[in-house]
């Protein structure tokens, strides 16, 4: 069975991670009527996303600290280019040179998220778009440790507003499939969460409860397919839907305009 760098980077290649593949594979296919011109992703991850988009694109730059097989598969392909990179900065990426900038579940990761956005800011043309998918803090089952902080719909708008002159706020939920498996996954988390008499989870240094963290939530995902099987492996990406972000959608999906 492949191992993942943590359980923060989804895969299809790991059945029990169907659904919150599905999820993340939603945001891309939400994202194809954006895409035209140069198009630059910040956190390309496994490249998934990669696969749908850079066809729509004129060129593609793709960004992430990671080197992952996807790279030798464009290896020959001129329109892709790849930059490992820790961010923000982008180091040496031009001013004032994208079309459109998407960054899928990766402002939660960044410590300066301010100079992130500014950045993001920079590259992009005057007119140009950011993509951007982030968990709703409200639908989170617990604290993620490999996450500097989580938002709420006002924190996040607020932020984008601080450099966008114009920020739609969308959401992605699921239908009662999807819904099911997140209550079976709630039920799972709190069977694990009711030992933290202290709230340790909230008080400890988020680098402690990483590997803990990581460990648990594979455990409670596989035992989520073990009970139902068929409930985890047939949600796919239509399983999902956008709607006008509010407190209830598992991520926000935003588009800003420089």
């Amino acid at each position: 069975m492949k191992i993942l760098q943590t359980a923060e980077r989804h895969t299809d290649n790991e059945a029990s991670e169907n659904v919150i593949y599905q999820r993340l594979s939603f945001a891309y296919e939400c994202a194809k009527p954006f895409v035209s011109g140069k198009v630059i992703e910040i956190g390309s991850g496994e490249g998934y996303g990669l696969k749908r988009l850079a066809p729509l694109a004129e060129n593609y730059t793709a960004i992430d600290k990671y080197k992952t097989p996807i790279e030798d598969e464009y290896l020959n392909n001129k329109l892709v280019e790849f930059f490992h990179m820790e961010v923000p900065p982008l180091q040496d990426i031009p001013s004032n040179h994208f079309d459109k900038a998407i960054s899928f579940q990766v402002i939660e990761h960044i410590e300066d998220d301010l100079l992130f956005l500014a950045e993001i800011h920079r590259v992009l043309k005057p007119g140009g778009q950011l993509i951007l998918t982030t968990p709703n803090i409200k639908m989170s089952l617990t604290r993620n440790p490999w996450h500097v902080r989580e938002y709420t719909l006002e924190q996040l708008k607020t932020l984008l507003e601080k450099y966008f002159s114009k920020v739609e706020m969308k959401g992605i939920t699921g239908n009662k499939k999807v819904m099911d498996y997140y209550y079976e996954n709630k039920k799972g988390v709190e069977k694990f969460t009711r030992f933290d008499i202290f709230n340790l989870q909230y008080r400890l240094p988020r680098q402690v409860l990483q590997i803990p963290y990581d460990i648990l939530n594979r455990i409670n995902r596989r035992m989520i397919m073990g009970k139902n099987n068929n409930l985890v492996n047939s949600v796919t990406h239509e399983d999902y839907f956008l709607k006008d972000a509010d407190d209830t959608v598992f991520d926000f999906f935003c588009i800003a305009t420089k």
